[in-house]
């Protein structure tokens, strides 16, 4: 059965900025959700809160930013799908306190981020940034000086998630030692071996590589204190968080050649667009790669991460399944039997809300056939079947909003 509580699919529209790839507009296409918005940049904040007050669907990438004062603005707001790995460009409270699941894509680019700082490890490693430059103004670097193999070379690794344990397998191929380290117990890929502390991983590697989430325990983790740990003279990536490093301790390390050159993907503080300023102390340093937070940006990554977060808001708008939400209760759910009326039940995790659920359809002679329910921090998901079509005027959904608590109430079929 299909509930007349339920919106259709052409009536639920979703809405992707910042020229998300065209592989998840053609799922949402396949999948009945014929209504969807695609636009090919990031908008201005006032653009933003008017285009996000009719979406129930919204698909970002990095540049966006949901604040609580954004979200709000989105009244019919169902779920946001964040395209890339990190969700830190997103007010993730408050979406989770409105009733808003938020998913992302953790796994789609980590071959496009190994592969872009194992390239960067052979680019300093040889001096390129310095020969390049030169050669750009007429001068021809030809020689020895500063140039090695990566071969033999110890690459030091923190944070041995999936793009670290990727380039250290890569890293290995070409005949380097790797060493890591992480907080938590991680398994050694390959000839890996783990070191018992962080400051023994500076001492060791010859090139460190960072590989970190962004929280308060990474947030400024190198400072001079921990450069000054590393050799002299060696190099220092980071394509994980911009926070992670105070900038100007580092632009010191390469000034006075304590670390013989850098390679950054991601910055404290990034252009919102390409028309924006870039600004860095590192800026003219003929040691140091710079990219634009592209580690992720190839064809093959975007092309996984549009199916991926795509797959993700489908199943979460069809079903109710939030595996994979950043902020949200996990629940699995069964696929569709449409001799049953699924609905979800969004609330403040507080007691007494599921036995006030069970008493409206308790008090109609309804049979509840099937009921998940999981918790995560100041948010309940519970997710209720029964076993007759409810339609509109029962009064069913108004008395679910109205149980004390409730953040939100959605029938699905």
């Amino acid at each position: 059965m299909n509930s007349k509580l339920s919106l259709e699919k052409d009536k639920i529209k979703v809405v992707l900025l910042e020229g998300i790839h065209e592989n998840a507009v053609k799922m949402f296409k396949e999948a009945g959700y014929s209504n969807v918005d695609h636009y090919p940049a990031a908008l201005d904040a006032d653009e933003l809160k008017s285009v996000v007050s009719e979406a129930h669907f919204l698909g970002i990438r990095s540049r966006t930013k949901l604040t609580e004062e954004v979200i709000d603005a989105a009244s019919k707001l169902t779920s946001i799908g964040c395209f890339c790995i990190g969700t830190n460009q997103v007010d993730l409270q408050a979406a989770a306190m409105r009733g808003i699941p938020v998913f992302n894509a953790p796994y789609s680019n980590t071959r496009s981020v190994a592969e872009l700082v194992l390239g960067q490890i052979i680019m300093l490693l040889r001096g390129i940034p310095k020969r390049n430059a030169a050669a750009h103004e007429g001068g021809w670097l030809k020689n020895a000086h500063g140039s090695y193999e990566a071969r033999g070379k110890t690459l030091g690794i923190i944070g041995y998630g999936h793009i670290g344990s990727q380039l250290s397998v890569l890293a290995e191929s070409l005949g380097m030692n790797v060493i890591y380290f992480d907080v938590v117990n991680k398994l050694a890929m390959g000839n890996a071996n783990s070191c018992s502390s962080m400051d023994e991983l500076l001492e060791k590697s010859d090139v460190v590589s960072l590989h970190v989430p962004a929280n308060e325990q990474t947030k400024n983790m190198i400072t001079a204190a921990e450069i000054a740990k590393m050799k002299k003279g060696a190099h220092l990536i980071n394509a994980a968080r911009g926070n992670v490093i105070v900038i100007d301790d580092l632009a010191a390390a390469l000034e006075s050649g304590h670390l013989a050159g850098a390679a950054l993907d991601v910055f404290p503080v990034e252009p919102a667009g390409k028309d924006e300023q870039f600004e860095s102390p590192l800026r003219g340093m003929d040691n140091v790669i710079l990219t634009p937070h592209i580690g992720g940006s190839t064809q093959e990554a975007q092309e996984n991460i549009g199916i991926e977060v795509a797959d993700k808001l489908i199943t979460y708008s069809d079903n109710g399944s939030t595996l994979g939400a950043v902020n949200f209760p996990e629940v699995s759910l069964p696929v569709k039997d449409r001799t049953h009326t699924r609905f979800m039940h969004i609330h403040r995790n507080v007691p007494g809300v599921l036995l006030k659920i069970n008493d409206v359809f308790a008090r109609r002679g309804i049979n509840i056939s099937g009921q998940y329910l999981r918790s995560e921090g100041g948010v309940g998901y519970v997710v209720v079947e029964v076993d007759k079509e409810i339609k509109p005027g029962e009064g069913v959904r108004k008395e679910l909003s109205a149980i004390e608590g409730t953040l939100r109430v959605r029938f699905l079929f």
